[in-house]
Parts: C-alpha cells; structure tokens; sequence
C-alpha cells in the first residue's frame, strides 16, 4: 500500500472513532493515538525526508490537509461532548430547594480546664514568669524528700500517691548514677512542686517560673475531690524576694482572674516546705464578701465568710534551697516564694460549678457552655 492511500485510510479510521466516542475521556485517547508524537501519521510527516523526492510534496500535503482535519473534527467533538458533560453533571448535583437546610455541625473547642490552665499561664507570662514542665512519673525524693518531707514525715500521709515498682520502668531509668541521695522509690506525683528543686539544678537565680501539669493523690472522688486534677507551681527566688512581694503578686492574679475588685488576704498555715506558710483567700465574688445575698440569706459559696481560700502558698524553708545540687541556692544569700493552686478549683470558683466531677464527666451539655 503506498503511503497516499494509507493516508487516506487513517483518515477514514479516525473519523469513524471520533464520531464514535461516548466522552471527553475516550475522545482524549483518540487524539493521542492519530495525533500524539507516536501516532503513525506524525512518524509519517517525520519520515518525508526519506521519500523519494517526487513523492515528497504530495505525501507532505496530504499528510498536514488530514491532520487539519482530524484536529477540526475532534475539537467539534469535544465541545458537544463536553456541553452533554455538564448538563448530566447539572442534573445530577441539582438541589432541592425546597427541602429543609441541614443544621452545620459545630467545631469543637478548648475543654473548660485547658481554657483556665492558658488563662492562669497567660497572667503569671505578663508578670514575667516562664512556664515549665516536669515529669508525672516522679522520683520521692523530689517530690517529698527534697521539699522537707522526710521519710516517716506525718505531711506524708496527707499526699498518699500511686507507687510504681521501678524494676518496671526501663534499665536508664533503674540506672541510680547520678541521682542525688534518698528513697528510690518511683510514684505518680502528688503536686507540681517536685519541679522546685528541678529548676533550680538547671538555673541560676534570679528565677520566676510557673508548673501546670497533671497531678495524683488517693482521695475518694466526690464533689470537691479527685484522685486526679491540674495544679500550677509557682516559684519566685531572688536576692530580695520578700512576702510582700507574695502577697502582691497573688492580689494582682485574684484581680485578673475574678475581677479587678476582688481583695486578697493571707492566713497563717502550714506547709513542710515552706516557712512561713499561708493560706490565701479572695473576696467573694458573689456576695462581694460581705457573706449575704440580696435577698438577706446566707451566701453558701463563702459559707457566709465573705471570702473563699484559693491556694496555699508562703516563703521557701531554707532546708529546700540545700537539696539543690552544686549549692548554688545559698539560703543565707537568696530567699523566695511558692505558691500551688488547683486549676479545676479554680473553674470551679469562677463559673459557679456545683461539682468538680463535671469536669470529667465528659457531658457535652456542660461542655458546650464553656
């Protein structure tokens, strides 16, 4: 067959495809195999050179008359068939109108803990503070020994915990190397204090930070205790760091977290790691610590009193400061603060809550509201 007539074959071959083609898509494979660089009609215009020169001219223009044609005809082709396309895909996704609109679904959000856990570490960040981090999986030396609770120490039993068996942890961690002297006993912690002394062994004073966290005790849960809660650590040790810088700092974060009105006051208390120890309270926010409600009945969130206790707090004992490795917290130079306070008691305080288990219970009638 010469290569006119295989020409004009192609040419025949092509359009009956084209004319049969159900899409775009079918119309698409089509191009490529009459058109494409490795289609026989373009290897025959590659391979004019190599005709004999008379046939050079008619083979060339026939060959370029059939491609212009075939082009035509698969542009025509793809323009109904694409119309056809979109008029399936029209009907197809139309909406009723008239059909009632699907309600959206609501985002999610913070859980009402996190959003006080941020709001307390924002207030301590403006005051200059850095929030850290520390282990839940804690050593009893941090978290008795080192803060003045010695074994046999009566405060101890005020903080039972979680003990875990430290041949189930891993070898680095059995490893005692380096650990500094006391019981190696393995618990979950009871507060975020451990972290008093931790930072101490890694900063030099002057040193102002904050420790939100995860903490264990075994209490019975009901509606003012959990066996599991979030506790913030707070730690201010300087040169002259006094009390009144506490009680100061303490106002400023009772002011910022339940209105600038509200007074603070401190008690004395007791605290094994701290002397002197205090407890710290805020004016009602409810009654505005006056103990009474408008109607002249006995407010029941002070119990009368005027005032709610917030946190626990007093000057750093000097015996904690000597529990930090290299001496380089000279009790006899630096003096300091810490404070703890729980952050569910917090939420609990400032929205009015009836029961800390709420928290917990994971009811997306109580959550959505926060």
């Amino acid at each position: 067959m010469s290569t006119l007539a295989r020409i004009k074959e192609l040419e025949a071959e092509a359009t009956a495809a084209i004319s049969a083609a159900a899409d775009t898509a079918a119309l698409e494979e089509l191009r490529v195999k009459y058109l494409g660089r490795k289609s026989e009609l373009t290897g025959i215009l590659r391979g004019i050179g190599s005709l004999p020169p008379e046939e050079r001219g008619p083979v060339g223009k026939e060959a370029n008359r059939v491609r212009g044609a075939l082009e035509e005809a698969l542009e025509c082709s793809h323009e109904a068939l694409a119309a056809a396309e979109l008029q399936r895909r029209l009907e197809a996704d139309r909406v009723d109108v008239t059909l009632p609109g699907t309600r959206p679904v609501r985002t999610g959000h913070l859980h009402l803990i996190t959003q006080t856990r941020r709001e307390i570490e924002d207030i301590f960040a403006g005051l200059g503070y850095r929030v850290l981090d520390g282990p839940e999986v804690e050593h009893d030396f941090y978290n008795f020994t080192a803060l003045n609770h010695p074994p046999g120490h009566p405060a101890r039993m005020l903080q039972d915990t979680f003990y875990i068996d430290p041949q189930s942890l891993p070898d680095g961690v059995r490893n005692e190397e380096g650990l500094p002297p006391g019981p190696r006993d393995v618990l979950l912690r009871t507060h975020t204090s451990p972290n008093q002394v931790r930072a101490m062994e890694v900063s030099e004073p002057p040193l102002f930070v904050i420790v939100p966290g995860t903490v264990y005790r075994r209490d019975t849960m009901d509606a003012t205790h959990l066996p599991m809660f979030s506790q913030v650590e707070g730690l201010a040790v300087g040169e002259d760091v006094t009390l009144a810088d506490l009680a100061g700092t303490l106002q400023e974060v009772a002011r910022a977290l339940f209105g600038p009105e509200r007074e603070t006051r401190l008690k004395p208390d007791f605290f094994p790691f701290t002397e002197p120890s205090v407890q710290v309270d805020v004016s009602c926010f409810r009654c505005n610590g006056t103990g009474k409600l408008p109607d002249g009945s006995r407010d029941g969130v002070c119990k009368g009193t005027g005032w709610i206790e917030i946190l626990g707090a007093g000057m750093v004992d000097p015996n904690v400061f000597g529990f930090v490795r290299d001496g380089r917290y000279d009790p006899e130079r630096i003096q300091g603060f810490a404070f703890g306070m729980g952050i569910e008691r917090i939420a609990f305080l400032k929205h009015g809550l009836p029961d800390l288990r709420i928290f917990y219970e994971n009811d997306v009638r109580f959550l959505e509201q926060f």
